[in-house]
């Protein structure tokens, strides 16, 4: 029986079809819950914005008998026990454990296991790049979520914010940064405090003194000669490509040819290595039309 086209609450004609069609079509969704400031919401699912399925995995293989190893959950003192028997330990002493089920961490429950609530809205340049962990988008769960989701996502885009809130996810509250990007909106999510080390101990070790004037400016020419735009495609793995290559070979029956040692890369004579990389062909690269290293904050993808 074929379906009746739908109209938002705003009068606004929708084309008939699967509310959740393009959140299935990006696979599971890593959260699903709502989205609210204030007294706006409206239901949202988190998806995954990167992937790693072209990955090269391997599988651990006996050479003796070419069969896959398989891992089975044992206990010392009674062998093989069913992974679905198995509850969680948390150590408080040497052998000594707080047994959880999945009764006990369900009954841990936040607001944020199921609402994204916006509680602040930075400036993006604010938020300092150690923090910033994995990339989401943020889209509406479904047609009638599309005008309160918009609302939102316009408001943004014009007042250039970036918003901060909290979700549940993997078993933890996480601090998440949104933005607007194109039609939609992306989610960041971020590191705690209490997960960021401090720079200036991993840094406390670095003398203070200025260095050479003249080789800083040999080292300034060298960083002109190859800025340019960020184009993420000219950088490929080459680790990878190199163990596909590998991999290929050994498929083949051809016997791998054995890589070259890395260069030696032992400076003595600085000043020296600074002039030879000055002289050095400078790489064709497109220069970046404009510099915002002045500017105060970023303007926003979606604006």
């Amino acid at each position: 029986m074929p379906r009746k086209a739908k109209t938002s609450k705003s009068g606004r004609h929708v084309e008939p079809s699967n509310d959740n069609a393009g959140i299935a079509r990006q696979g599971r969704p890593a959260w699903q819950g709502h989205l609210r400031l204030s007294l706006v919401s409206c239901p949202v699912a988190l998806i995954n914005a990167t992937s790693r399925s072209g990955d090269i995995s391997f599988h651990l293989i006996n050479p003796e008998t070419n069969n896959r190893i398989r891992m089975v959950t044992t206990d010392p003192d009674t062998g093989p026990v069913e992974r679905a028997q198995l509850v969680k330990g948390y150590e408080v002493s040497k052998g000594e454990y707080v047994l959880l089920d999945a009764e006990d961490l369900e009954s841990v429950k936040l607001e944020t296991t199921r609402t994204l609530e916006i509680e602040r809205f930075v400036d993006a340049d604010s938020i300092d790049r150690t923090y910033w962990e994995s990339p989401y988008f943020l889209v509406p769960d479904g047609y009638e979520a599309t005008d309160a989701y918009s609302v939102i996502h316009e408001a943004m885009v014009q007042e250039n914010r970036m918003a901060l809130g909290r979700l549940v996810m993997h078993t933890r509250e996480r601090l998440v940064a949104i933005e607007p990007r194109g039609k939609g909106l992306m989610a960041y999510t971020l590191r705690m405090a209490n997960e960021v080390r401090n720079a200036a101990d991993a840094f406390a070790g670095i003398p203070g003194t200025k260095p050479d004037r003249q080789m800083v400016d040999i080292a300034r020419k060298i960083i002109e000669q190859q800025e340019g735009p960020f184009e993420p495609a000219q950088f490929v793995d080459r680790y990878e490509q190199a163990l596909r290559a590998l991999i290929d070979e050994k498929q083949g029956g051809r016997k791998p040819v054995k890589s070259a040692e890395p260069r030696d890369t032992n400076v003595i004579d600085l000043m020296s290595a600074l002039k030879k990389s000055l002289g050095a062909a400078a790489p064709k690269v497109a220069k970046v039309a404009t510099r915002s290293r002045g500017a105060k904050g970023r303007r926003l993808a979606g604006a």
